[in-house]
């Protein structure tokens, strides 16, 4: 099976296409050099609002760091294209693949993560011959994202209320405008496709409690965003007055546990936001088991990010593939025992 096909199967990028993939040598090793290039009558999307823009020019060509492949590092390269936004000005474009001028990809830095967890951050380094500084990049990106997207769908109060909403909407004879709208309400804005944004708008026209219970998910989100305690509880108490005032059941059940634990969560802030609320019980032995995995720290921001990862029970991005874990682990032992 061609190379080309298995990165089609396993991580397909929306717009773009793999054009070549060439055996060539980098920093005196062999690697593969993914050649990566857009559709045709493909828009380039605005880094800054993330809507399509003109392209105009075209910058050099940039690596990019893929999941390793038979133990051969891999590299998407690509030109990355200038577009002249109406909104934001002459802007860099966003690829689905990378973020930002980081030179490894979403998905490899989610892989490295995952290692993270297993092996100490020195062993993943060695394990996939990469560096300790790429590592601890990867980790912090998974948890970056993590905070961003910390939310109440755990609490699966919105899926409740879309279920009955649904049903009961069925029942009266109402067009059955919730059909396949369970995803659309549960993702964050970001991580929707095309249709389910579509989708998602249309719904968002109707007064349902769905859409209100939505809209209320939404606004929690703000809450993250404070840095005083003090005006942090103002906003959570006056979100929790709004959520019992809306009268949806699900709903008001997660306020009354939010008013609950309130000094709890706002103690995530007291700590200057070192530590989140999940690792309260055995604290002290749980430091020291990470700290000795990820030996190396320099700063106090590389002990944070090491805690949050191995302690704070955040969400992280959606992979398209698994990336045969299993077999990468016994990959990695395998080379870890031959380095060693």
């Amino acid at each position: 099976m061609l190379i080309k096909t298995i990165l089609n199967k396993v991580h397909k990028l929306k717009s773009f296409v793999y054009q070549d993939v060439k055996l060539g040598l980098y920093q005196g090793s062999e690697v593969f050099n993914v050649i990566v290039v857009p559709r045709k009558n493909g828009h380039a999307i605005c880094s800054g609002c993330q809507q399509p823009a003109p392209g105009y020019d075209r910058l050099a060509k940039r690596r990019f760091e893929f999941v390793p492949l038979w133990g051969i590092r891999v590299f998407l390269l690509y030109k990355m294209r200038k577009v002249e936004c109406k909104t934001c000005g002459v802007k860099v474009e966003q690829v689905p693949w990378a973020e930002g001028k980081k030179e490894l990809t979403k998905v490899y830095m989610q892989f490295l993560a995952n290692w993270a967890r297993k092996l100490s951050w020195k062993e993943v380094a060695r394990t996939f011959n990469t560096s300790w500084e790429k590592v601890f990049h990867a980790v912090e990106y998974v948890v970056e994202w993590g905070k961003k997207h910390r939310s109440l769908d755990n609490i699966k109060a919105i899926d409740e209320v879309r279920a009955t909403e649904h049903k009961q909407l069925q029942a009266d004879g109402y067009e059955p405008v919730l059909k396949k709208t369970r995803w659309c309400l549960l993702k964050r804005k970001e991580n929707l496709t095309e249709k389910e944004e579509i989708k998602l708008n249309t719904v968002l026209q109707y007064n349902l409690k769905s859409v209100r219970a939505y809209l209320l998910r939404e606004e929690f989100q703000v809450f993250w965003d404070y840095i005083s305690p003090h005006w942090a509880g103002k906003y959570l108490d006056r979100w929790c007055t709004r959520v019992i005032r809306s009268k949806i059941e699900p709903m008001k059940k997660v306020a009354k546990t939010v008013r609950r634990h309130k000094p709890l969560i706002l103690n995530w802030f007291k700590a200057k936001k070192a530590y989140s609320s999940g690792i309260v019980e055995s604290l002290s032995t749980k430091i020291k088991l990470t700290t000795r995995k990820s030996y190396g720290f320099r700063t106090y921001r590389c002990a944070e990010i090491a805690l949050y990862h191995a302690l704070g029970k955040l969400p992280e991005p959606e992979m398209t593939h698994r990336f045969g874990l299993y077999s990468w682990s016994m990959l990695a032992m395998a080379n870890y025992i031959h380095q060693g």
